[in-house]
């Protein structure tokens, strides 16, 4: 199944402004987040600590609600969902 993913500020430097990710039918936020990192080293490095896990200070959204990665990282995606990645973000 295809989802598309949105990634902003830095995280858009890494993995483009939009793509489409074929997945397989029933995967997680966290598949997902892991098929991203194996195929590209910076968004694993940027993403993820040395111990494998989702940084703090990403922040997630799922069909523009923004989801707990503590919590939500098990949630089942469906064909068509709309995933967007934030680096931290600091305003002034």
């Amino acid at each position: 199944m295809l989802v598309k993913i949105l990634s902003f500020a830095g995280f858009r430097e890494i993995l483009g402004k939009e793509r489409e990710q074929e997945i397989k039918e029933s995967a997680t936020v966290q598949e997902l987040l892991e098929v991203l990192a194996q195929v590209n080293a910076r968004f694993k490095e940027a993403a993820f600590d040395e111990s494998g896990e989702l940084r703090d200070y990403v922040l997630l959204m799922i069909n523009r609600k923004r989801i707990d990665p503590r919590q939500d990282l098990l949630r089942p995606l469906q064909e068509g969902d709309e995933l967007a990645i934030f680096p931290p973000l600091a305003g002034g």
